[in-house]
């Protein structure tokens, strides 16, 4: 087995086990300890694995990989996502979107939508959304965070007190089985309430995958949404959550998500 084979398989056993100590993964791909710190070294400096005493194991959930690698993750339920929102946009439209890798698709799927007016705090969608449709585009200066290139700090959260908006669109890190939602970033959740205090209607977007996981900060709860958009329903137990709260949710279709070339188009 070549090696980039092997850390493809470690990966996989790592994903289903969580853990996995070095000698493990030598008795499993009957090869040299020192083969196996060689395979994972790679992976290691990446951040796919995190190292632990005598072996590996995911990083922690409470730690966003950097922006790039989140833009792959789940790639096609943001797609999903994305294609919803659009059916929910119509043209003329106006709209807050944070600086997720979620609302980056977003952004992406509204190229098809025109005259559209879009505050935003990202650059990434900022460049997305401007040149396209007669749309407005209005983002808020401040620091600059040097992994998603999204502005954050007081003057941003004045900037965006400024407009009334139809939607505001936001991402989050989590939602936890209690249904509160959470993200990895204080300057996120700022950004979030900011913008949900300047909307006709407060929407998260979030895949799936951040059903039942928690992250470092509590941002909100569901009764300060009025709609979840999403690829998969949430589990009985969370969706029981959502209704007690009156919170709409709206699932994407997978036939419903567009293309990247047309998305781009």
């Amino acid at each position: 087995m070549f090696s980039t084979q092997r850390q493809s398989e470690i990966l996989r056993l790592v994903r289903t086990q969580h853990t996995c100590t070095i000698t493990e993964l030598a008795e499993v791909f009957a090869v040299s300890d020192e083969t196996i710190r060689r395979d994972i070294k790679p992976l290691i400096a990446e951040g796919v694995l995190l190292k632990v005493h005598g072996g590996v194991m995911l990083p922690d959930r409470l730690e966003e990989p950097p922006f790039q690698r989140r833009m792959q993750e789940n790639l096609e339920a943001k797609r999903v996502i994305a294609a919803r929102v659009c059916e929910w946009v119509r043209d003329g439209d106006s709209l807050i979107l944070d600086g997720g890798t979620t609302c980056v698709h977003i952004a992406q799927a509204l190229c098809a939508r025109s005259r559209l007016t879009i505050v935003t705090n990202s650059a990434e969608i900022a460049r997305t959304l401007a040149p396209r449709g007669d749309n407005r585009v209005f983002i808020a200066g401040g620091e600059v965070r040097g992994d998603d290139v999204a502005a954050f700090g007081p003057g941003t959260l004045a900037f965006v007190r400024q407009f009334h908006v139809r939607y505001a669109i936001v991402s989050v890190t989590a939602i936890d089985t209690q249904g509160r939602f959470m993200d990895a970033q204080p300057d996120d959740v700022s950004w979030s309430l900011a913008a949900f205090a300047q909307a006709e209607r407060r929407v998260v977007a979030a895949d799936h995958s951040k059903f039942g996981h928690s992250a470092l900060v509590h941002a909100f709860g569901c009764d300060a949404l009025d709609l979840l958009i999403t690829d998969e329903a949430p589990s009985p137990a969370l969706a029981e959550v959502f209704a007690a709260a009156d919170l709409e949710v709206s699932v994407g279709a997978p036939d419903c998500a567009a293309p990247a070339d047309d998305a781009a188009a």
